[in-house]
């Protein structure tokens, strides 16, 4: 299904700056029982990236109802939100959009999640690297083709996700997916402040680790980093959170941090 501006409809205008330069962001929320899962923090990261990104929306409180009502007639899946800064020219100024537009579609669950929680996943490392950009690092934006080269080369292996790395050679997160892992009581995350997406359950996480025995760190890390570590995870609003099993050679049986996560990442509300 697809809501557009408050309509029911699919089709979208071709000048919309979405389509011409992707200008806009994006986030992808979980279903559960007919309500979106941190519902609050997916608005507010929205409302984040329109900031950054000058985009003059404000129609937050008819947003977060629309998203409301289309999860109870999902029950359970996906639901996507997109905010676009809207019908504009043919040059780059975004200065006379002042009408920006909202869509909101929703999709089943992915069924492959459930496996992957059960056995873990196998990662491979993505050729494609991440640029570095500090304006916009952070923020889920509409220029994805990183993550679409990613995903094409992820596909020519037999790995579920990919390891990826930032233009510098900083390990930063997988195609779909952030990325922790732990050392004893440590654990770790890539700093994600010059490339990368800071996800809403990796945001929940830092958020559940800081009240927590564990202690948590983002740091700038290597790949040979996760080699010495006890275990490693990945996690995004969806899965919400899934183990690693392997990497190259290296192994981790150990769940020790994942089933600490699992129950308070499965209904974060």
């Amino acid at each position: 299904m697809f809501l557009i501006n408050g309509l029911e409809q699919n089709t979208l205008a071709v000048n919309d700056r979405a389509t011409q330069f992707g200008d806009g962001s994006f986030t992808t929320a979980r279903i559960v029982e007919g309500r979106v899962q941190l519902l609050n923090a997916h608005i507010e990261r929205l409302q984040q990236a329109c900031e950054r990104l000058s985009i003059r929306f404000s129609d937050w409180s008819v947003l977060a109802q629309e998203m409301s009502t289309l999860a109870v007639k999902q029950a359970n899946g996906v639901l996507k939100v997109i905010i676009s800064r809207g019908p504009g020219g043919r040059g780059y100024s975004g200065r006379t959009c002042d009408s920006p537009t909202r869509i909101l579609s929703t999709f089943a669950a992915p069924a492959h999640y459930t496996q992957w929680k059960q056995r873990g996943v196998n990662l491979a490392l993505s050729p494609v690297t991440l640029g570095r950009n500090p304006y916009l690092a952070g923020i889920k934006h509409l220029n994805r083709l990183e993550q679409v080269l990613i995903r094409s080369h992820l596909e020519q292996t037999d790995a579920d996700e990919a390891l990826v790395l930032d233009s510098d050679g900083w390990l930063t997160e997988c195609c779909a997916a952030n990325l922790f892992w732990r050392c004893g009581q440590n654990v770790y995350t890539p700093r994600l402040d010059s490339a990368g997406v800071s996800g809403i359950m990796r945001q929940f996480i830092l958020t559940s680790l800081a009240r927590s025995p564990y202690r948590v760190v983002e740091v700038n890390a290597r790949l040979t980093e996760i080699s010495q570590a006890d275990e490693v995870l990945i996690c995004n609003a969806l899965m919400p959170v899934v183990p690693v099993q392997r990497y190259a050679e290296q192994q981790w049986p150990d769940r020790e941090l994942y089933q600490f996560l699992a129950p308070l990442c499965e209904l974060p509300d």
